[in-house]
C-alpha cells in the first residue's frame, strides 16, 4: 500500500528551528532599522495608512516585537493600541467599533496588538460561536481589510507561531523563574491544539492577495525581529513602488440600476412613485403630531431602560423639511438621551481616514440615540454628482455602506432611513422665500443653487442609492415633503413605529 501524501500545515514553515546569532543579529540589525527609518518616512510622506495586525501563539513573545518596532521605527510616526477586555463603552456598540475609533491617519503607522481576529477565534475555540457564525466573522474580516485597502491603506498582519513543545518549554520556564507571564497563556496553552486549528482556518480563509499574511518563526528571538523587520520594510515598499492598489470592478448587483442620463431624457426613478399631493390640515396636524410626540417621549427612555441603540439618517433635496423635522423629534426626546450630528465637508483630521470613520465615531452606545443630518450617503450622492468621489470609489461604497449597516442592524441598532422629498416646483417656492426674508437668508446658499441646476443628475444618483441600499435590515422612508406637517408626523410616526418594534413584547 502506497504511503498517503503529507497534509502541510501553514505552521509548519514556522517549525523549521531556523535561529541568528548575537553577532548576526548585531551586524543584521542596524542596517536594517536604517531601511525601515527610510521607509517610514517616504510612507508620510506618501500619507499611506499602515496598520500592522499583532496575533499569534500566547507566549511567542508578541509584546516584545511590539517594543523592538518602537526602537526601529520612529515612534513620532507610531501609535499602538492593545486590545484586552472590553470596556462597557466597547460591548454598547457593534464589535469593530473599536477598531474604528483606533485607525491610523494618512501617513501614521498603527500597530494593533490583539486585533479584530482575537475574539473570533477565541469565542469558537471555546464553543462560544458555532462553526457558522465563525465563518461569518471572517468574511466581515474580509470585508473590512478590503474596504481598508481599497482606500489606500497597508495592511501588514503577522501571526507568530510556537511549537506546543516550545510554548510549553517557555512556560516552565516562566514558572521556574518566577516571571510574569501572558495574562492568557497558561489557559490558553490547554488548548494547543484546537487554538491551532482554529487560527489557521482564519489565515487560510483571510490570506489574500491584497492582504496577506506573514507567518513568523519565533523560538528564537533574534530571528523574529529580524524576519519581522524585513516583513515591514518588503510590505512598506512594495506599497510604496506599486501605489494605490488597483480597486477590483464592482459586479452588477441583481437589482441594476439604469445609467446616469442627462436632464429631459424621461427616466422614471423610484422619486416619481412618491405621492406629494399628500397634506394635512392643521387641525390633523396637531391631532396626530402631539401623541406621536408623547409616545415618542416615553419610548426613548424605555429604550434606554433596555440598552436599545438608535440611529436615524436624514437625507433629502435642499430645503425639503430635514431641520424641521429633526427638530419636532427632538423635542420628543430628552436632551440627554440623543444628539444630532450634523454633516458637512470633512475636516483635514476626517479626510485623513477612510470616509465611514466619521459616522463610526458617533455609533451612539446602548441606550442612546443619534440622529444624522445628512450622512454616509454623500459618498453616492454629492461627491459621486459632484466628482468628488472617482467612479470606482462611489460604486463599492455601495457595498460598503450596506456592510456598515448590516453590522448596526445585527447588534440591535434601530436604524431609520429618511429621504425627504419636495418637487421642483415647491422647492423653488422655498428658496425664493428664504431668499426674501432677512431671518432664512442664512439658510440658502449658492452651492443649493447648483445643486438645484443639477436636479436630474441626482435624480438619478438617489434612485441608484434607494436600488442598492433599501435593504431589508435597513430600508429607506421616502416622505413626501411638499406638505411640511405631513412629512414632519410621517417621520414621528415611524420612529414611534421602529421603536415600538424593537422592544420586548409588551414594552412598547
Amino acid at each position: 500500500m502506497q504511503p498517503r501524501a503529507k497534509e502541510v500545515s501553514v505552521f509548519e514553515v514556522a517549525e523549521l528551528g531556523r535561529k541568528v546569532s548575537k553577532e548576526e543579529f548585531e551586524v543584521q540589525a542596524p542596517a536594517l532599522q536604517a531601511e525601515l527609518l527610510q521607509a517610514q518616512r517616504e510612507i508620510q510622506a506618501a500619507r499611506i495608512p499602515v496598520i500592522v495586525l499583532v496575533a499569534g501563539v500566547e507566549g511567542s513573545g508578541k509584546g516584545e516585537v511590539v517594543n523592538r518596532l518602537h526602537e526601529w521605527l520612529d515612534p513620532r510616526g507610531l501609535r499602538t493600541h492593545a486590545f484586552w477586555d472590553h470596556t462597557d463603552e466597547e460591548v454598547m456598540r457593534p464589535r469593530l467599533w473599536r477598531f474604528w475609533q483606533r485607525m491610523p491617519p494618512r501617513g501614521m503607522v498603527g500597530i494593533m496588538f490583539g486585533s479584530w481576529y482575537t475574539q473570533p477565534i477565541i469565542d469558537r475555540v471555546f464553543e462560544r460561536a458555532t462553526e457558522a457564525e465563525y465563518e461569518r466573522e471572517l468574511r466581515r474580516i474580509e470585508e473590512l481589510e478590503r474596504l481598508l485597502t481599497d482606500d489606500g491603506t497597508l495592511i501588514v498582519k503577522l501571526w507568530f507561531h510556537l511549537s506546543k513543545k516550545e510554548q510549553k518549554k517557555r512556560l516552565e520556564r516562566d514558572v521556574d523563574e518566577g516571571r510574569m507571564t501572558a495574562p492568557l497563556l497558561k489557559k490558553f496553552a490547554k488548548k494547543y491544539d484546537r487554538f491551532v486549528e482554529v487560527s489557521e482556518r482564519a489565515i487560510r480563509m483571510t490570506d489574500t492577495g491584497h492582504c496577506a499574511w506573514t507567518v513568523v518563526e519565533a523560538a528564537n528571538r533574534r530571528f523574529r525581529d529580524l524576519a519581522v523587520g524585513r516583513a515591514m520594510l518588503h510590505a512598506m515598499r512594495t506599497r510604496l513602488g506599486h501605489g494605490a492598489p488597483a480597486p477590483e470592478p464592482t459586479p452588477e448587483p441583481a437589482l441594476a440600476p439604469a445609467p446616469v442620463v442627462e436632464e429631459g431624457s424621461g427616466r422614471v426613478t423610484v422619486l416619481d412613485r412618491v405621492d406629494l399631493s399628500l397634506a394635512l390640515t392643521v387641525e390633523e396636524y396637531e391631532g396626530r403630531q402631539e401623541p406621536a410626540q408623547a409616545k415618542l417621549t416615553n419610548l426613548a427612555w424605555q429604550a434606554r431602560k433596555q440598552g436599545i441603540n438608535t440611529v436615524a439618517v436624514f437625507e433629502g433635496w435642499d430645503a425639503a423639511g430635514k431641520g424641521g423635522a429633526i427638530r419636532r423629534v427632538a423635542r420628543a426626546v430628552d436632551a440627554r438621551l440623543f444628539r444630532t450630528i450634523s454633516i458637512a465637508a470633512p475636516t483635514d483630521e476626517e479626510r485623513a481616514h477612510h470616509y465611514l470613520w466619521r459616522f463610526w465615531r458617533h455609533v451612539p452606545r446602548a441606550g442612546y440615540m443619534t440622529i444624522y443630518d445628512r450622512s454616509w450617503y454623500g459618498r453616492v450622492l454629492v461627491e459621486r454628482v459632484e466628482g468628488f468621489a472617482r467612479p470606482d470609489e462611489w460604486r463599492r461604497a455601495y457595498q460598503e455602506i450596506n456592510d456598515f449597516e448590516e453590522q448596526l442592524t445585527e447588534h440591535g441598532v434601530v436604524l431609520m432611513k429618511f429621504w425627504l422629498h419636495v418637487s421642483p416646483q415647491e422647492q423653488l417656492r422655498r428658496f425664493e422665500e428664504r431668499a426674501a426674508d432677512p431671518r432664512k437668508q442664512h439658510k440658502l446658499t449658492p452651492e443649493d443653487w447648483r445643486n438645484r441646476d443639477k436636479r436630474s443628475a441626482y435624480e438619478a444618483a438617489i434612485d441608484d442609492m434607494v436600488a442598492r441600499t433599501s435593504t431589508s435590515h435597513a430600508p429607506w422612508t421616502l416622505v413626501p415633503g411638499d406638505d411640511k406637517r405631513y412629512a414632519r408626523v410621517a417621520v414621528l410616526e415611524t420612529f414611534v413605529q421602529r421603536i415600538t418594534d424593537a422592544l420586548p413584547r409588551g414594552k412598547g
